[in-house]
């Protein structure tokens, strides 16, 4: 009895043998035959007998399943299962005999460079397109140059970012995460030679092949460029993805966390104040737009902004104070001239409302109204300045119409009203 099992279970091992070698030499026919769904088709059915096969058989089989799926470089194959399969006959062939791997490396270097071809020709034409599909599109083929190559984690700095441009936040959001995750820094090291033919600058992949295109005259200027660290700016963009996803506290957590790290941070500081100012609380924005101003003193907007807080609780004063220093470093700031203007015409408000409550006493009421048009006149060039530096805005048009009636500046008002009803139109 002992001796038919013996019989039976060789005879079901040389069948799986068998088995296995018909769907091998079925599936390499198919691969030869470009038939690839059918190369699959006899590989999945060989798949199930290869738990028990020797390691010439199973390193075959990885190797068929590979092609099959790298289907000869074609834009159709499924890059994500093809690096999969890649890397999956490469870390069976550690153990092993090493018979395939050098091919696969050289299918693998091929598809990297092909696929990042792609993805920068279609980021050309999503910047041309301006189509969040578009966008979508580059991004995914940037991420899988990072699928088949971990170790060049630049190429999921560009898609996170470029996600980010299709408005796909949680998947920007979730490849930022993992280039925290891995302490990417984004540091690198460029070597540029300007090309002798067309005058254009070069990027070369190492120093070395950089330095021979200068030896052979082909290139000049050979030079050496180091990129700064992206962390900074990665805790940023995240921060403002979750901003878009309308999960504000955990933006607030991103840049907290960015900020232990670059406490000194102009960028997450602004990022920060935004935060807040979405999140309604103006005395944060306020407060943390003033320390911008201490870690960037010639930046007029900062100025401009701590002004307009200003107006809202009603610091008058201050507020002109922080326009003109944004007019300072900022001569052209047609929105600071026009807020110094409001901001002095609400000084009149006040004595507005003693002139309704004094319509009786005409004494009184003119020395009020000759307050009033003191005021106006000083408000007076503000207006005139941001209209001259903006002459589309309807409401500076409209304010500076209103002080030429009030001053009665008749000539001036004719002329602007022309203007005022040309922009009703």
């Amino acid at each position: 009895m002992r001796k038919q099992l013996l019989i039976l279970s060789a005879f079901l091992i040389s069948m799986t043998v068998f088995g296995q070698k018909d769907e091998l030499k079925s599936a390499q026919n198919a691969i030869n035959a470009k038939s690839y769904a059918a190369a699959m088709t006899s590989l999945n059915q060989a798949e199930s007998l290869i738990a028990g096969a020797d390691q010439k058989t199973t390193a075959q089989f990885y190797y068929l399943k590979a092609l099959a799926l790298y289907q000869n470089g074609s834009k159709q194959a499924d890059i994500e299962k093809v690096s999969a399969a890649f890397n999956q006959l490469i870390a069976y062939e550690k153990g092993t005999k090493v018979k395939y791997t050098p091919e696969i490396q050289e299918l693998t270097n091929t598809l990297i460079v092909s696929t990042a071809t792609q993805a920068s020709e279609d980021y050309k034409a999503a910047t041309i397109s301006e189509a969040d599909a578009d966008y979508a599109k580059a991004a995914k083929g940037f991420h899988m140059v990072y699928v088949l190559s971990p170790k060049d984690t630049l190429y999921l700095d560009n898609s996170a970012l470029i996600y980010n441009k299709a408005k796909e936040y949680q998947t920007s959001s979730e490849l930022y995460e993992k280039l925290l995750e891995l302490n990417y820094t984004g540091i690198s090291t460029t070597y540029v030679a300007t090309n002798k033919d067309d005058g254009q600058d070069v990027t070369y992949n190492d120093e070395k092949t950089m330095n021979l295109q200068v030896k052979l005259g082909l290139a000049e200027n050979p030079r050496t460029e180091i990129n700064e660290s992206r962390r900074n700016i990665i805790f940023k963009y995240l921060a403002e993805n979750y901003v878009e996803l309308g999960d504000l506290d955990k933006a607030l957590e991103v840049i907290a966390d960015g900020r232990k790290e670059f406490p000194e941070s102009y960028e997450l500081l602004i990022t920060e104040a935004n935060i807040y100012f979405k999140k309604d609380n103006k005395a944060k924005f306020k407060e943390l737009l003033e320390e911008a101003i201490r870690l960037n003193p010639t930046d007029a907007n900062l100025y401009y902004n701590v002004g307009v807080m200003n107006m809202d609780q009603k610091n008058i004063d201050e507020a002109i104070a922080n326009f003109k220093k944004a007019i300072e470093l900022n001569p052209k700031f047609a929105e600071a001239y026009q807020n110094i203007g409001t901001a002095v015409i609400d000084k009149a408000l006040p004595i507005v409302e003693e002139m309704n409550k004094s319509l009786s006493d005409f004494d009184k009421y003119d020395k009020l109204q000759e307050k009033q048009f003191a005021i106006y006149r000083e408000a007076l060039p503000y207006y005139e300045k941001a209209y001259e530096l903006n002459k589309s805005s309807i409401g500076v048009v409209q304010t500076l119409l209103g002080l030429y009636e009030n001053l009665d500046m008749q000539d001036k008002v004719e002329k602007l009203r022309v203007v005022y009803e040309g922009m009703k139109e």
